[in-house]
């Protein structure tokens, strides 16, 4: 959480962005602008995506909407199995339980977008090409913040009583 007092405004060009990378498909530099703002239930946050990358795995929430814009470059949204075409100005919706969807860097230099959210208190995030979940709670706050269970993994459908003890059947 940030511990300085909220801003009422800030100006994107003046963000500090941390640099984050993973293998050769993942990179961005991203600020989470919300909390500087003082909004503890709307995340708000900027990407630079160098090009080529893409700034996370392709996932669907089932909780939280989520909705970008894209400030500057060339990208293709990948939706559920599409993929279109995406320039400056172009605004996105990825609702709750709609498709998985992912944003790929096409052109030839940073594309830059605001990513919206809603911070609620749980979400359940499902990410189709691995075949993992990530499931975030928390009893207060912000599930990504406040979280008091956060575990991922993959799962095997099963009834409600696999696996508990139900003490010897009556005969």
């Amino acid at each position: 959480m940030n511990a300085q007092a909220p801003r009422p405004v800030v100006n994107l060009d003046e963000l500090p962005l941390a640099a984050t990378s993973r293998g050769a498909r993942f990179a961005a530099q991203t600020c989470e602008f919300g909390l500087m703002l003082g909004l503890s239930h709307l995340g708000a946050a900027l990407f630079v995506v160098p090009p080529g990358k893409t700034a996370g795995p392709f996932h669907r929430h089932h909780v939280s909407d989520e909705m970008f814009l894209i400030l500057s470059g060339a990208a293709d949204y990948r939706l559920g199995d599409t993929r279109l075409p995406v320039k400056a100005g172009d605004c996105l919706g990825a609702p709750a339980g709609g498709p998985a969807h992912q944003i790929i860097n096409t052109g030839a230099e940073p594309l830059r977008y605001l990513a919206f959210s809603n911070n609620g208190i749980a979400d359940v995030v499902e990410y189709p090409d691995s075949g993992r979940i990530r499931i975030d709670v928390g009893a207060a706050g912000a599930h990504r913040e406040d979280a008091t269970f956060k575990a991922g993994g993959r799962l095997a459908p099963m009834d409600a009583w696999e696996g508990e003890d139900v003490g010897e059947e009556d005969r």
